[in-house]
């Protein structure tokens, strides 16, 4: 029998345990697709985006870098698994060479195979991923999907150095290994210890403790130490994740075998033991695993919540369709030409103070810088068409969609506001929700009610650290006016010192940038959480397989096929459900952070992500348990 024909029945054998080469077909699709797509440059840069691109290379890198590691890892349980078959070839005296040429022989059949059925489905799925990616950016362009020559040699090229990786870890499997360690390697963190119940005790609550203090820090960021509590959100959640899957689990499951006295019962049998047995053989894995989900679900519902928020976001920047300032011929001018073209507005106008001043210390979680102010009547702004009001006669109200936002806390009001050469402050009574003036102004604006107003006016202008500006401010009244509004203003004749901003380009740029954002966030995670899901499937497969001879004990004993997968889903329960619930615990915190950057609710959104999230993990813990009572009922037979 030639080497070849060896490989050919072993790959036989081995089919349902090539999980291995599920991830590399995985790969090869993504990395068509990605590189299929960076031949379209010339016709998106044509269309004066040069964004796609870019972003797709840099997606590109991380998806390689992320399935590379999936593919070594799947590898290695893959080898793992193999174990005993590689020492049976070395009992009946095949060479180490020979077997790591056999092994050579079989990864080089199946990369072969799962790479010209990876480019394949590449091929027929890419232009469909391509015009959701233009849809979602709102990009419109005729491109042309065809077969691309270099997209399959760069994914070959790509793809054989990942293989190589596997080949060395196969190779270096083989001769690094015994013929004792061969047949042991499945049993490798099998065999727990017990615990010693001080020091158990305290690494256990540290755990948790440990991630406790993530989840305070996490609140607290936004302060002068913000990338070190970055850091320390981070070092300190894995950590506590780790000990969480490592010790404290570990302890628990003692606790509760011990309060049994080991009378564990069926369902806990086949739940709690298996479980303490290889809790420490996949402790880094469900870590891993766990940790990076967090992060996957974090950055998919950031990504969403952008790109759903993107209209409430620009409006709480843009309170009107367009402004002008200090141009009051242009806004007479674009008026009468918005009347020739039939679009219906309303124009108002308001006048405000223009000057200089600071916040109290102790106002924001973070020192107060100068501010540039501009100070505006509740009355004018209800005349040009927003609805607010001052907070009081006395006191007002503070609005701003720059970073400041992100350090107001309801809780540090009232806080006093100093204005340049002014002696008496004025109280901050409310941090507003979004502007009141677009913020292509960039003021931090402050409104007063009419009285106030005019009282600062005069005290303004004695000091001499005024000017007093108008605003005119127009609303677009029918939304299908909207594009040819925005059209208009962007003419070259009312471009001023600085470029021009209004509510619908704002929109539309966000729209393509978020949506861009959307769609490569969703692509990394929807890759990402196949490979997890995957990776604990397979797992639990091998663990099916391991434990079949008991399965057989306790259908000879008369268990019927329920009664033992009452046990089997319990500890599936545990295999899939901790992690998932853990990262969804992380996320929320992590989502709770990451909504200070917006000015709107991103409830919606984020609620989205995690039912997706979670229902894609489930559909992986059913097919676990549909193998899990195939095998059982295929015990007896």
């Amino acid at each position: 029998m030639t080497l070849f024909d060896l490989a050919i029945r072993s790959m036989r054998k081995n089919v349902k345990h090539y999980y291995l080469y599920f991830f590399a077909l995985i790969l090869s699709v993504v990395l068509y697709f990605v590189f299929a797509t960076l031949q379209y440059d010339q016709a998106i840069v044509e269309q004066g985006n040069k964004m796609i691109s870019t972003a797709f290379l840099a997606a590109g890198i991380l998806l390689v870098f992320i399935a590379g590691i999936f593919i070594i890892y799947a590898n290695s349980i893959f080898l793992k698994r193999r174990s005993r078959e590689i020492g049976l070839y070395q009992l009946i005296g095949l060479k180490k060479s020979t077997i790591a040429r056999l092994l050579v022989v079989e990864n080089t059949l199946l990369g072969i195979g799962a790479l010209l059925v990876g480019i394949l489905i590449g091929m027929l799925v890419s232009r469909v991923f391509l015009l959701l990616l233009l849809k979602l950016v709102g990009f419109e362009t005729a491109i042309s999907v065809s077969f691309s020559m270099k997209a399959v040699l760069q994914t070959i090229a790509v793809f054989i150095g990942i293989f190589a990786l596997t080949t060395i870890q196969m190779i270096r499997m083989v001769y690094r290994n015994t013929l004792l360690s061969l047949f042991n390697k499945e049993k490798v963190g099998e065999h727990p210890k017990k615990p010693k119940t001080a020091a158990a005790a305290i690494l256990a609550a540290a755990g948790v403790l440990f991630i406790v203090f993530g989840y305070w820090l996490s609140e607290r960021m936004f302060d002068t130490n913000f990338f070190l509590n970055i850091f320390g959100v981070m070092v300190s959640t894995v950590a506590g994740t780790y000990l969480i899957f490592r010790v404290t689990l570990s302890w628990l499951l003692y606790k509760i075998r011990s309060r049994k006295e080991g009378h564990l019962g069926l369902a806990n049998s086949l739940s709690i033991a298996p479980l303490m047995h290889r809790l420490k053989g996949n402790a880094n894995s469900l870590t891993i695993i766990t940790v990076l989900s967090a992060m996957t679900l974090s950055m998919i519902a950031g990504a969403y919540s952008f790109y759903y928020s993107t209209e409430q976001e620009a409006l709480a920047k843009m309170p009107f369709d367009f402004i002008f300032e200090d141009e009051e011929v242009f806004a007479a001018e674009i008026s009468a030409e918005m009347k020739e073209e039939g679009i219906e507005f309303q124009h108002g106008t308001m006048e405000i103070l223009v000057t200089g001043g600071q916040l109290e210390a102790g106002a924001l979680a973070v020192p107060s810088d100068p501010l540039y102010i501009a100070v505006v009547s509740d009355e004018e702004l209800r005349n040009a068409g927003i609805d607010i009001e001052a907070p009081g006669t006395a006191s007002a109200s503070l609005h701003s969609t720059s970073s400041l936002s992100m350090f107001m806390d309801d809780e540090r009001l009232p806080a006093d506001l100093y204005f340049d050469d002014l002696e008496e402050p004025i109280e901050i009574a409310a941090f507003g929700e979004g502007n009141v003036i677009n913020w292509e102004t960039f003021y931090t604006q402050v409104v007063v009610n009419p009285t106030k107003y005019e009282q600062l006016k005069e005290e303004l202008q004695a000091s001499g650290s005024v000017e007093i500006r108008r605003i005119d401010g127009f609303h677009i009244l029918n939304e299908q006016d909207l594009e040819a509004a925005s059209s208009i203003y962007h003419q070259p004749k009312y471009y001023g010192a600085n470029p021009r901003q209004d509510y619908y380009s704002t929109v539309q740029d966000g729209m393509q940038s978020n949506g861009l954002m959307i769609f490569i966030a969703g692509f990394l995670g929807l890759v990402f959480l196949v490979s997890t899901g995957s990776i604990l499937y397979f797992k639990q497969m091998n663990e099916a397989e391991q434990e079949k001879q008991s399965y057989l004990t306790l259908r000879q004993l008369g268990f019927s096929v329920n009664e033992i997968m009452n046990g089997i889903i319990r500890k599936q329960l545990f295999v899939f459900g901790l992690p998932l619930a853990i990262s969804l615990i992380h996320s929320i915190f992590a989502l709770k952070a990451l909504s200070y950057f917006f000015q709107s609710s991103i409830l919606v959104s984020a609620i989205t992500v995690m039912i997706l999230f979670a229902a894609i993990y489930l559909l992986f813990a059913l097919l676990t348990v549909g193998y899990y009572r195939k095998t059982v009922k295929m015990a007896l037979r």
